[in-house]
């Protein structure tokens, strides 16, 4: 994978709140498809509300040079039964920052961030996105559903394929 000088992967703090607002719409509106909630919803919060989100979650950022070009998240599920499952979400980088490895190496800040806290870690991305099945593919993901109409933006419905990495060898 390419090498980004003055790259720095890091979780965000609330003192990233509005970096992470700026980037999060940039995502919900240029790629509307791919997430579940709305530009719409979500520019109408306040700055607080986006550093209850950073305060509340696991959300790595890729700093090139002082900017937020890249974000993934990651979310430990809850319930006693599915504690062993994390999600890995909202994943987004900025098209200046495309096919420069920046992508894998978030997630392989997810993953690392997952390992000795979870046994696998799953996602969802829309069918259609084929560099981000790709770049989950060749980080081990593999796919184990298909949801049809799992999202619907101006009218047209968007399927999903639901992918999964199991950290501890299981039967991936």
């Amino acid at each position: 994978m390419a090498h980004i000088p003055g790259l720095q992967i890091r979780r965000l703090t609330t003192s990233d709140a509005a970096l992470y607002r700026e980037i999060r719409l940039e995502a919900l509106q240029k790629n509307p498809e791919a997430f579940g909630s709305t530009f719409e919803k979500e520019s109408a919060q306040p700055l607080s509300w986006f550093e209850a989100v950073v305060d509340s979650a696991d959300i790595f950022g890729a700093f090139d040079q002082g900017r937020l070009a890249g974000i993934a998240a990651y979310r430990a599920q809850e319930s006693a039964k599915q504690a062993h499952k994390a999600l890995l979400w909202s994943m987004y980088v900025r098209a200046t920052a495309r096919n420069a490895g920046l992508g894998k190496r978030l997630v392989g800040a997810v993953l690392d961030h997952a390992r000795g806290r979870v046994e696998q870690v799953q996602l969802s991305v829309v069918s259609e996105n084929e560099s981000a099945r790709r770049l989950y593919a060749a980080l081990g993901f593999v796919e184990y559903g298909y949801e049809k109409r799992a999202l619907r933006q101006d009218g047209r419905y968007y399927d999903e394929v639901l992918m999964v990495k199991f950290l501890d060898g299981g039967p991936g």
